[in-house]
C-alpha cells in the first residue's frame, strides 16, 4: 500500500502532464486506508498551492534538473517542502516519509538525492525566498504574476494571499425552510461555531469547516455550500414572479438553486449544461433541495430553435473561463493553465453571449459572471458583445470589490469570498 507522500506526488505527477486535478480527485485515494486520506488530500492542495515557490526552489539544490519522466520525484520534494513548511509532523520524520516514498514510487536509486535537497532546505532556508523572482515568492507562475500585479496594483499582495490559502466554508441557508438567525442557532446547538458573513442576507461562515454530513438538516435541504460571492447571483438577476429563466452553463447547479429559492414563482427555471454528466450533479442538488426545474443538455454557444424559441426573461450566462479567482479552490490551475488558453476562453464566452442573446426577450437581462480576475474575459468580453449590439449595461455596487468598466469585480480574500465578475445586460426593447 503506499503511503500518502507518494499518493500525493503521484497525483501532482499527474497534473504535470497535463490533467485535471478534479478528474483526479475521486478515486486517487481509493488505494489509501481511510485514516491516510486526509492527509494526502491536504498534501495535494496545500503543495499545488505554493507549487511554483517550491517548484524554484528545489531548482535551488538540485544538481541538475530532472528528467520528465522523474517529475514524480519533483513532487515528492514540492510535497516535503510543504509538509516542513505547514504540518506539525516532525521535520526529522517529514524527511523519512518522502525518503520512502521515493522507495513506493520504484526509485530507490533517489532516496539520497530527496534527502539530501530536504537537509539542504532545512539548513539555509532563512533568506532563501528572497533570492527567488517575485512571481515564485508569491507563489505564481510569471505570466499570471505580471497580469495581476499590472490590472490590480495595491489590491495584488490580497489577491495572492487568498490563491495560497485554504477556501472558507461558507453556507447558504434555504430561507423557504428557516431563517439565518435560525440556522445559526442550530448551529451553535450542534456546537459548530458559525458567524453570519457579510454580502448575502443567506450566508453563513463556518469557523472550522467540517463535513456536510454534520450540518443540521443538510439532508432536508436547509442549506447548500456556496460561496458568499456567488450569492450575490441570484440577488442581481433578480427574478420576478411568473418570469421564464435559463441558467445557461448551470452545473452544479448552486446558482440555479438559489435563484428558485429566492423566487419560487416563476413560470419555468431551465438549467441548461453542454454536459450531461454534470448535469445530474444540478438534478441532485434540486432533488435534496426539493426544487422543480428543467434540465437541458445543449451548448450555449449553438442554441437549438427549441430554446431559443422560449424568449427568456432573465438569462445567467455563469462562462468557463480561467478560474484565476478560485486558484485557492482549483489549485492545479498554477500549472494547467497557460497565457495563451486566455485567448481560447475569451473567444468561447464570446460564443455563449452571441449564442444566448437571441434567447432573450426585448427588455430581458442577461447576467454575466466569470470566476476571473482578468480583464480579457470581463470588461473586454462585455465590450467585444455590445459593440454592435442594442443593449443597455446596468451599473452595480456590491458590498467588496471594486467597479469596474462594464460591471463589478468581487476579490479573492484570505477569509472572505472568491474573485467573480459580473455584468447585467439589459437587451433594448
Amino acid at each position: 500500500m503506499p503511503s500518502p507522500r507518494a499518493k500525493a506526488a503521484a497525483v501532482i505527477h499527474r497534473v504535470l502532464q497535463g490533467e485535471s486535478l478534479n478528474q483526479l480527485l475521486p478515486h486517487s485515494f481509493e488505494s489509501l486506508e481511510l485514516g491516510q486520506r486526509a492527509l494526502c488530500q491536504e498534501l495535494v492542495y496545500g503543495t499545488l498551492r505554493e507549487w511554483p515557490l517550491y517548484q524554484a526552489t528545489c531548482q535551488k539544490f538540485l544538481r541538475k534538473a530532472l528528467r520528465r519522466k522523474d517529475h514524480d520525484l519533483l513532487s515528492l520534494i514540492c510535497v516535503g517542502l510543504y509538509e516542513l513548511d505547514n504540518l506539525r509532523t516532525p521535520p526529522h520524520a517529514t524527511i523519512s516519509e518522502a525518503v520512502n516514498g521515493a522507495r513506493d514510487l520504484k526509485k530507490s536509486w533517489a532516496a539520497g538525492m530527496v534527502n539530501a535537497v530536504l537537509r539542504s532546505y532545512q539548513r539555509e532556508q532563512a533568506g532563501l525566498r528572497e533570492t527567488l523572482t517575485p512571481a515564485a515568492q508569491s507563489a505564481l507562475p510569471d505570466w499570471l504574476f505580471e497580469i495581476l500585479t499590472t490590472e490590480y496594483g495595491e489590491c495584488f499582495e490580497q489577491i495572492a494571499e487568498a490563491a495560497r490559502g485554504r477556501p472558507p466554508l461558507f453556507l447558504r441557508v434555504n430561507q423557504r425552510h428557516l431563517s439565518r438567525a435560525q440556522y445559526l442557532q442550530l448551529l451553535s446547538e450542534a456546537g459548530i461555531a458559525a458567524a453570519p458573513a457579510p454580502l448575502s442576507p443567506e450566508a453563513v461562515l463556518i469557523e472550522k469547516p467540517v463535513d456536510v454530513s454534520l450540518l443540521p438538516g443538510f439532508d432536508k435541504g436547509w442549506v447548500s455550500v456556496q460561496d458568499v460571492s456567488a450569492q450575490l447571483v441570484a440577488g442581481l438577476l433578480a427574478a420576478k414572479p411568473g418570469e421564464r429563466v435559463l441558467d445557461a452553463c448551470a452545473a452544479p447547479g448552486g446558482k440555479a438553486c438559489h435563484i428558485l429559492e429566492q423566487q419560487p414563482a416563476l413560470a419555468e427555471l431551465t438549467a441548461m449544461d453542454i454536459s450531461e454528466q454534470r448535469l445530474q450533479r444540478v438534478r441532485e442538488n434540486s432533488e435534496r433541495l426539493g426544487l422543480a426545474m428543467t434540465t437541458v443538455t445543449a451548448d450555449a454557444s449553438k442554441l437549438q430553435e427549441s430554446i431559443r424559441g422560449k424568449q427568456f426573461d432573465a438569462i445567467l450566462a455563469d462562462v468557463p473561463c480561467s478560474a484565476t479567482g478560485v486558484i485557492r479552490r482549483n489549485p492545479d490551475v498554477k500549472i494547467l493553465r497557460q497565457l495563451g488558453d486566455i485567448a481560447s476562453f475569451g473567444a468561447q464566452q464570446l460564443a455563449i453571449l452571441k449564442g444566448l442573446w437571441p434567447a432573450l426577450k426585448p427588455g430581458g437581462r442577461l447576467l454575466y459572471v466569470t470566476c476571473s480576475l482578468l480583464k480579457a474575459e470581463n470588461d473586454s468580453i462585455i465590450a467585444a458583445f455590445t459593440d454592435d449590439k442594442e443593449s443597455i449595461i446596468h451599473p452595480l455596487s456590491l458590498g467588496q470589490g471594486r467597479p469596474t468598466q462594464f460591471g463589478w469585480q468581487t476579490l479573492p480574500h484570505p477569509s472572505g469570498g472568491d474573485g467573480l465578475f459580473f455584468s447585467l445586460l439589459e437587451k433594448a426593447g
